[in-house]
C-alpha cells in the first residue's frame, strides 16, 4: 500500500499547511470555527507523508523551517502593528492578548508538526518545536517592546501606590509573560522588569521617606511605614528605604522618637517600632539600647529622689528607703509589662531590661546597700505592726516580686545575712506575722539561689519550731516536779549555732532567780541531750519586771540585760557606774546603753546624776520612785546599735573562705593551672553569690600558697600546681 502512496510536493504540500495556518489566525481572531477531527487528520497526516517520503523528498528540513517562518510571517504582518499602534495599559492589553494567542497558535501547529518533533527533530538534536515557536515571540515581539512594556507596569505599580484602583489582574498576566518567555529561567524577569523595578521602588520609597521624615512625627511616620509594607511586595527594597535608611534619625526624633514614646508611655506605637523593627536585621538593637538608657535613667533617678529625701530628713529615712524598694517594684512591673506586651518577649528587651537593673540595683543609697535595703523591706513585710498593711495575696505578689529583684543584685551574700538577721530577730521576739509567709520566701529564695543559700535561714524557722517542743517539755517536767520550781515564770529557746547569726555573749552577773531558772533547765536539758552543750546569750533574752513606784506599780518589758541592772537596786538605793560594772560584770562597751536607755530615754526608771543627757564613768544612779506613767504596762526601748559593720565584715569573712573553698575545687580537678584562668573560673563559680574581687582572688591564692595548699612553677611564675 505505502508503494502506491502519490508523492506530495512541497508546494503543493505547503499550501495546504498554509490554508490551515491561514484558518488558525480566523480561530484566534474569533472569526472562524474550531478545526474538525477529519481537518486536523489531514494536517497531521500531509505533514507525516511529507515526511516519510523518500529522499529527494523528504522535506522534514524544509518543513522545520518553514514551520519557524510562519510565526516570523504572522508576528510581523498583524502582531507587531497591532501593539506598536497601542500605548499604556491599551498596550499591555495586546500584548497580553497576542500573547495568548501565540501560545495557542504554538500549540496547534506542534501538534500538526508532531511527526517531525518525534523523530527528525530528536535524531538532529534541534530545538523542539515549541521552543521554536516561543522564541520567535520573544525575539520579534519581546525584545522590541519589553521596556515599554516595563514602564507601562511600573506607571499602573506608581497609580496603585498613590491609591488609585488598577487592574491587578492585567498586572499579573504581562508579569507573567516576563516569567514565561525565559523558558524555566528567570533571567529576563530579573534583568528586564525586576531591577528597574526595585530601583524604581527604592526611589519612590526614598522620596515617600525623605518627606514624611521632615513632616511627621515618628509615631505617624511607623503608621505609614506599615501601611505601605503591608501592600508592597518587595518588602526588603522598602524595609531598607523607610526603615534602615533613616533609622536613627526616626528613632532619636526629639519629640517623638523612642525616648519620647517611652517617656510618654506610647505603647501602641512602641508596639508597631516592634513589629517594624524585628523584621530588619539588627534593626531592634538602637531600641533596645534606647530602652536600656530609659529605665537606667528613670532607676537613678528613684536612687537620687531616695538619697535627697534621706539626707533632708534624716530621722524618716528608713521610711524613705522603703518607699524606693517598693518604686522600684513598680518601675519592674511596668517594664516588664512592655517587654511582654510591646516588645514580644524578645531575648534582646530581656537583656536591657536585666542590664539596666543590674546597673542601679547595685549602687547605695544613704550609706545603704540594696542588698541591705531589700532585706529591710522584706522584714518591714513580714514582721507584725510593719509598716504596710497588705492582704495575704497582695504580700505574697510583693515577695515573689522582691525575690526577682534580688536577681540583679551582685552581693547576694550581703542580702543573705541581712535577711538572716531580720528574721533571727523576728523569730526569737515572737515579731513574726505568718509562719507561712516566712515559709513561702524561703521556698521562693531557694528556687532563686539554690538550697545553699536558704539552708542556715530554713534550719532557724525549723529550729523555732523545735523550741515550742523543748518549751512544752519543760514546762510539763516542772508540773511533774513541783520542788524543782525556779519561782518565775521561764521560756528558753534552744538553738543549732551553726544556722543562727553569731552574737555577742558576756558573762554577766545574774540577779539569784534568774540564775536558779537557768539551772534548773540547765538539769532538764542534761536529762534529754547530755552530749550537748549550751551557751546562754543573755544579750537576746527579755524580762517582765513588776517595778513597785509611790503611785502604782507598773509591769515593765525590759531585756535580760536591762532587768539585771534594775534588779541590782532591789539592794541598793544608789549605786555609781563602777559600782554597777562591778556587780553586774557588763563591759564598757555594753553598759553606758543599758544605762542611757533606764536613766535618759522616754522612761527615766532611774535618776542620773548629775542629770545630763549622757552617761559617764563618774555617774550615780537611783530609783526613781516618783516615776509614773497612764499605761500599766510599758516597754523600754534600747537604742538600736547599727550591726551594718558588723554584718559587712562576716560577710566578707565569708567570702575569704569562698574564695579558698573555690580555687582549692578548681585546682582539685585541673591540678596544673594558669594564673588567669584561675581568676576566670574562679570568677564563674562565685558569681552566683556575689561578685568577686580580683584582688581578693590574687591575696587568697598567695595564702594558699603559703598554707602549701598550691605552689608556683618553679620556671612559669604564672602557672600554679595543686599540692594534695
Amino acid at each position: 500500500m505505502s508503494k502506491d502512496r502519490k508523492t506530495t510536493e512541497l508546494e503543493e504540500g505547503w499550501e495546504y499547511m498554509q490554508n490551515g495556518i491561514t484558518k488558525l489566525k480566523g480561530i484566534l481572531d474569533g472569526s472562524l470555527e474550531q478545526f474538525s477531527s477529519e481537518e486536523y487528520m489531514m494536517l497531521y497526516t500531509t505533514i507525516y507523508n511529507m515526511c516519510t517520503q523518500k529522499p529527494p523528498n523528504d522535506y522534514s528540513q524544509q518543513l522545520y523551517d518553514k514551520y519557524r517562518e510562519a510565526f516570523q510571517v504572522y508576528i510581523n504582518s498583524t502582531v507587531l502593528p497591532s501593539i506598536r499602534e497601542k500605548h499604556d495599559e491599551f498596550m499591555l492589553r495586546e500584548l497580553v492578548k497576542r500573547w495568548v494567542n501565540h501560545k495557542i497558535m504554538v500549540r496547534w501547529l506542534s501538534r500538526f508538526f508532531n511527526y517531525l518533533d518525534r523523530y527528525f527533530i530528536a535524531r538532529r538534536s534541534l530545538p523542539p518545536l515549541n521552543e521554536v515557536g516561543l522564541s520567535c515571540f520573544r525575539d520579534l515581539v519581546y525584545q522590541e517592546v519589553h521596556s515599554q512594556a516595563k514602564d507601562a507596569v511600573l506607571d499602573v505599580i506608581g497609580k496603585e501606590r498613590d491609591g488609585e484602583q488598577i487592574d491587578r489582574a492585567l498586572l499579573k498576566n504581562v508579569l507573567d509573560i516576563y516569567v514565561e518567555i525565559g523558558m524555566s529561567q528567570m533571567d529576563h524577569y530579573a534583568n528586564d522588569f525586576e531591577a528597574h523595578m526595585l530601583q524604581g521602588t527604592g526611589a519612590y520609597y526614598s522620596v515617600k521617606a525623605a518627606n514624611w521624615i521632615r513632616e511627621d512625627s515618628c509615631p505617624d511616620y511607623m503608621i505609614k511605614a506599615e501601611e505601605y509594607l503591608k501592600r508592597e511586595r518587595e518588602m526588603e527594597k522598602v524595609q531598607h528605604e523607610l526603615l534602615v535608611v533613616n533609622a536613627n534619625q526616626l528613632l532619636e526624633k526629639e519629640h517623638s522618637g523612642v525616648r519620647a514614646l517611652l517617656r510618654d508611655d506610647k505603647v501602641d506605637d512602641l508596639s508597631r517600632m516592634f513589629r517594624l523593627y524585628h523584621k530588619v536585621t539588627r534593626g531592634l538593637e538602637p531600641v533596645s539600647n534606647v530602652f536600656k538608657q530609659h529605665i537606667t535613667a528613670e532607676g537613678t533617678a528613684l536612687l537620687q529622689q531616695a538619697e535627697d529625701a534621706a539626707s533632708s530628713q534624716a530621722a524618716n529615712g528608713g521610711v524613705q528607703e522603703q518607699v524606693l524598694i517598693r518604686k522600684i517594684i513598680e518601675l519592674h512591673d511596668k517594664y516588664m509589662t512592655y517587654v511582654t506586651d510591646c516588645f514580644q518577649n524578645h531575648t534582646l528587651f530581656h537583656k536591657a531590661m536585666k542590664e539596666a537593673f543590674e546597673i542601679f540595683c547595685n549602687k547605695t543609697v544613704a550609706g545603704s546597700s540594696s542588698a541591705e535595703l531589700l532585706a529591710t523591706f522584706c522584714d518591714t513585710i513580714l514582721r507584725k505592726g510593719g509598716s504596710e498593711k497588705l492582704s495575704d495575696e497582695a504580700i505574697e505578689e510583693t515577695l515573689e516580686k522582691v525575690v526577682k529583684l534580688l536577681a540583679y543584685i551582685s552581693d547576694k551574700d550581703l542580702f543573705a545575712e541581712f535577711y538572716r538577721k531580720k528574721l533571727a530577730r523576728r523569730l526569737l521576739f515572737d515579731r513574726s506575722a505568718n509562719d507561712e509567709h516566712e515559709r513561702s520566701i524561703l521556698s521562693k529564695l531557694k528556687q532563686q539561689c539554690g538550697g545553699q543559700f536558704t539552708s542556715k535561714m530554713e534550719g532557724m524557722v525549723t529550729d523555732l519550731q523545735l523550741a515550742k517542743e523543748h518549751q512544752s517539755s519543760f514546762d510539763e517536767y516542772l508540773a511533774n516536779n513541783p520542788t524543782t520550781r525556779p519561782g518565775i515564770d521561764l521560756q528558753v529557746n534552744v538553738l543549732t549555732t551553726g544556722y543562727w547569726p553569731t552574737y555577742k555573749s558576756s558573762d554577766i552577773n545574774l540577779p539569784e532567780e534568774m540564775a536558779r531558772g537557768v539551772e534548773v533547765f540547765k538539769e532538764f536539758y542534761d536529762m534529754k541531750s547530755k552530749h550537748r552543750k549550751l551557751t546562754w546569750i543573755y544579750s537576746l533574752g527579755s524580762c517582765h519586771i513588776n517595778a513597785k513606784f509611790d503611785q502604782k506599780t507598773i509591769e515593765l518589758v525590759v531585756t535580760t540585760y536591762q532587768a539585771c541592772l534594775l534588779m541590782l537596786f532591789n539592794t541598793s538605793d544608789k549605786l555609781s557606774y563602777s559600782e554597777i560594772m562591778t556587780q553586774s560584770n557588763l563591759s564598757d562597751d555594753d553598759l553606758p546603753r543599758l544605762l542611757h536607755s533606764l536613766s535618759c530615754g522616754k522612761y527615766r526608771i532611774l535618776n542620773k546624776e548629775p542629770n545630763t543627757k549622757t552617761v559617764n564613768q563618774s555617774d550615780y544612779f537611783e530609783f526613781n520612785h516618783k516615776f509614773n506613767d497612764r499605761m500599766r504596762r510599758i516597754k523600754i526601748p534600747l537604742p538600736l546599735v547599727d550591726e551594718r559593720k558588723k554584718v559587712v565584715e562576716d560577710v566578707d569573712k565569708d567570702r575569704r573562705y569562698a574564695i579558698d573553698a573555690a580555687i582549692v575545687r578548681i585546682m582539685k580537678s585541673r591540678k596544673v593551672l594558669g594564673h588567669q584562668q584561675l581568676v576566670l573560673e574562679c570568677v564563674e563559680q562565685l558569681t552566683l553569690m556575689f561578685k568577686p574581687d580580683i584582688k581578693a582572688i590574687k591575696k587568697r591564692i598567695e595564702d594558699l600558697i603559703s598554707r602549701d595548699y598550691l605552689e608556683r612553677d618553679k620556671e612559669n611564675p604564672n602557672l600554679f600546681k595543686y599540692l594534695a
